[in-house]
């Protein structure tokens, strides 16, 4: 019988590949799709050019929450240490 455990490890780490992708995605993106053009055209937020602002300031608040919500939601605290086996 395989433990309970691993199951759940699984499918935290598969959470977490798919918040990394989704990362990159974003970072990707905006960086490479508005920050491809002629740096004289540039349209700028906050002083930063946006390409920076959205892929990395936005992204990385935008980031945070995600993590945080798929925390509270699909994450569990489990015992690390080896259960009594059953007599």
């Amino acid at each position: 019988m395989q433990d309970k455990r691993f199951k759940i490890a699984h499918k935290e780490a598969l959470i977490g590949v798919v918040l990394v992708i989704m990362n990159f995605a974003i970072w990707y993106g905006f960086a490479y799709g508005l920050g491809s053009g002629d740096p004289t055209e540039y349209k700028y937020v906050f002083g930063f050019p946006a390409w920076f602002f959205y892929s990395c300031i936005a992204g990385t608040i935008f980031m945070i929450i995600c993590i945080w919500l798929a925390m509270k939601l699909f994450f569990k605290d489990i015992p690390l240490d080896e259960e009594e086996e059953k007599r």
